[in-house]
């Protein structure tokens, strides 16, 4: 068997493994990356990327068909249909461009990679299987960067008509009915697409709302837009089993029905992959599922290293890319932690969804806050977008004015998630938010109006 040595080797290719071995390859650091399917891991190939794709190329047709608002623009279309082989096409072309451009940074700079399965055999040796061969990597650091996969729910195993997130992305022809279960920001990200390439789609979730992991106002414009879309979703609501093309739901009193979907997509979360490359030998401490490490990223192993979903929530690929820049820093010598006062989430729903920091809710422990609200219906952009549902919400301390956290609902708002990440990570306040100015007319225009109405002044309502 060949032997290999290294410095740093990173299991994982996704998003915290391929950053963290570009980073500490720039530092001179002689690096291996070894991963199992393609460099970019689930979110570039089976993830985040497909999926926005897809939900453009639906976004893109849904628009043709709505007559109504074409004709009040003065426009019309003709006939409509989709070719999804060739939506595929694109999306998977745009897949294979991105996952080039990973390969090419990986090798200017200078990071050794290899296509093949690892298993771990202690905290500085690992037997891969690659498409070199069989070798023995030897190394002074371990980065862990496994990722995370589809959760699957008891009595419905994926195969077959029941499909995780990863089968759905890779449908090739468009059922006739699709019912989901779990309405977080995958299941209604995908059914939403779904539903407006003309598949009928019903949501099920077993709690009492849509997008139940932000908080219930930023959720309400979006189960508005799911009626319009005929969506049919049952909340509070379980999924009993699957057969013959029919989903057994109850609801909370316990009356049953059945719900007719040529394909079952199972939502209801991700767990860490944490199996089959011998993490159980390392005996590292565990935070329940998830390995834990502390603020560097470090693990109970000396020189062991974990980032990304295997490390816990919130499991973004943000996340895990800063972990990664923050452990290959570590190791070229430099004094990191990872220290981010907020980590923004989106969900890219129709309208979009974006929450940074603490929602008002949570932010009733810190003491009094001052909570403000600005509506896209005041914001001419959103007008022009024919886009007004929606709002940009700020929660800041009533005291001191700082900014603890921001919320928006409306089309494209994932956009201003940098703003309003970089407010609260500059310590902005109410006042420093509202004085900035905003670029007339977009929709940006719509935080530092929600800043002045907390601050009592709001000039547009």
């Amino acid at each position: 068997m060949n032997e290999l040595r290294c410095r740093v080797l990173v299991i994982g290719g996704g998003p915290g493994g391929y950053v963290t071995a570009i980073r500490a390859g720039q530092f001179g650091l002689d690096t291996i990356l070894v991963e199992g399917e393609g460099f970019g891991g689930t979110c570039l190939h089976v993830g985040c990327i497909p999926s926005k794709a897809l939900i453009h190329a639906a976004e893109t047709f849904h628009a043709l068909g709505d007559e109504r608002a074409l004709a009040a623009m003065g426009l019309s279309s003709g006939a409509r249909a989709v070719d999804f082989a060739q939506t595929n096409a694109w999306k998977n072309g745009v897949v294979a461009r991105l996952a080039g451009g990973v390969g090419a940074l990986l090798k200017k700079a200078g990071v050794r990679t290899l296509l093949g399965h690892a298993t771990l055999t202690d905290g500085k040796t690992a037997l891969v299987s690659a498409d070199t061969g069989e070798l023995r990597i030897h190394c002074d650091h371990l980065v862990l960067a496994t990722g995370s996969e589809p959760a699957p729910l008891p009595g419905l195993p994926f195969g077959g008509d029941i499909l995780s997130s990863t089968e759905a992305l890779a449908l090739t022809a468009l059922p006739r009915s699709l019912a989901v279960i779990g309405a977080g920001y995958i299941g209604l990200e995908l059914g939403t697409a779904f539903a407006k390439l003309g598949v009928r789609v019903s949501v099920v979730e077993a709690l009492d709302r849509v997008l139940p992991a932000f908080d219930a106002e930023l959720g309400q414009p979006v189960a508005r837009h799911l009626q319009g879309l005929g969506v049919d979703v049952a909340t509070n609501t379980r999924a009993l089993g699957y057969a013959d093309g029919e989903l057994r739901v109850a609801n909370a009193a316990g009356v049953e029905r059945r719900i007719k979907a040529d394909k079952l997509l199972v939502a209801v979360g991700r767990t860490p992959r944490t199996r089959d490359f011998g993490l159980e030998g390392l005996d590292l401490a565990m935070n329940g599922p998830f390995v834990r490490i502390d603020e560097r990223c470090a693990t109970s192993m000396r020189n062991v290293w974990a980032v990304g979903d295997l490390t816990g929530e919130p499991m973004l690929a943000h996340r895990a890319m800063a972990q990664g820049e923050i452990v290959a820093e570590i190791l070229a010598g430099k004094k990191r932690a990872f220290d981010k006062v907020a980590i923004p989430a989106i969900a890219f729903t129709d309208p979009e969804v974006v929450s940074v920091g603490l929602s008002p809710e949570a932010a009733k422990e810190r003491g009094e806050m001052r909570v403000a609200t600005f509506p896209f219906r005041g914001n001419g952009r959103a007008l022009t977008l024919r886009r007004e549902d929606g709002f940009v919400r700020v929660v800041a301390h009533a005291d001191t004015h700082v900014v603890l956290g921001v919320q928006a609902v409306g089309a494209g708002v994932s956009e201003l998630s940098a703003a309003f990440t970089l407010a609260l990570e500059m310590g902005a306040r109410l006042e420093d938010i509202a004085a900035t100015v905003h670029a007339h007319p977009t929709q940006s225009e719509a935080f530092p109006e929600a800043a002045s109405a907390a601050l009592g002044h709001a000039l547009h309502m």
